[in-house]
């Protein structure tokens, strides 16, 4: 017998009711994102709704074992994805909404899931962003609000144990409509997304701190920042002065920049 689990939103549940969920995700048909390694992504419409849904057909054993021997947690669900959001969302921090989600099966090489999620209507990256910035700066008040807000983000996350693992700009998404008047104040939503390699546990590991960070800054290379930018993220983030932060955590703070470099080289 197989091990299953499933949800659906009242809204799915009443599009697909007395029906197999598992064969109509493998089924559906919309605008492919990504089809290949046992992951597929697309988006496709129901009722007039627009959804995105990612489907996991079972990576097989070599890929797992690939993963292992290079010291890299294989994905081999949408779980990771389902259980990534239920985190943000306790932790109050603005993501995907889930609109249904099912595993089934027992051996992890040969598990099929599913993951159904709103798309985000309207919304641009912060990468997308950052690039518009080199032609149209943003008002200083614009530029700190944002610093702000990414690095409360990233403290809330790695000081409740989850780490993101593809933790840059182009994974924020935010209202568009900011866009016009070039300002992001405190009512702007930032949407965290590309959950599907996170990590939780009951403490993060310095290691993959260090990556996100790494990562984040390494994405922001080519938006327009100063030192005092750097230093506003670091307060923020720490949540001690600056000159305590860059005492206690130098070591730390200069594995971040390593890493970033380190990408940069690449």
């Amino acid at each position: 017998m197989k091990k299953t689990e499933l949800y659906l939103r009242e809204d799915l549940a009443e599009q697909w009711q007395d029906q197999n969920i598992f064969s109509l995700v493998q089924q559906q048909q919309g605008e492919e994102f990504r089809n290949k390694e046992g992951r597929r992504t697309l988006r496709f419409n129901l009722a007039g709704k627009s959804y995105f849904l990612k489907v996991h057909q079972g990576v097989g054993w070599l890929e797992i074992i690939k993963n292992l021997m290079q010291l890299r947690a294989p994905v081999i669900s949408a779980k990771n994805e389902w259980l990534a959001i239920n985190f943000l969302n306790k932790h109050q921090i603005d993501t995907m909404s889930v609109a249904a989600y099912g595993e089934q099966g027992i051996n992890p090489a040969k598990k099929v899931s599913f993951l159904v999620t709103d798309e985000l209507i309207d919304t641009m990256s912060l990468e997308y962003l950052g690039r518009q910035w080199q032609q149209s700066p943003p008002t200083f008040t614009t530029k700190i609000t944002l610093i702000h807000k990414l690095a409360t983000i990233a403290k809330v996350m790695h000081e409740n144990g989850m780490n993101h693992r593809d933790f840059y700009l182009c994974h924020f998404l935010f209202d568009k409509s900011f866009v016009d008047n070039n300002t992001i104040n405190e009512s702007t939503r930032l949407f965290l997304i590309d959950l599907h390699r996170a990590q939780i546990r009951h403490k993060t590991p310095e290691r993959w701190i260090v990556k996100d960070l790494g990562g984040l800054y390494f994405s922001a290379m080519d938006v327009p920042m100063s030192q005092r930018d750097l230093f506003r993220f670091i307060t923020t983030y720490s949540g001690l002065p600056l000159r305590e932060a860059l005492t206690k955590q130098k070591v730390f703070w200069l594995k971040v920049d390593k890493r970033a470099a380190k990408m940069c080289d690449k």
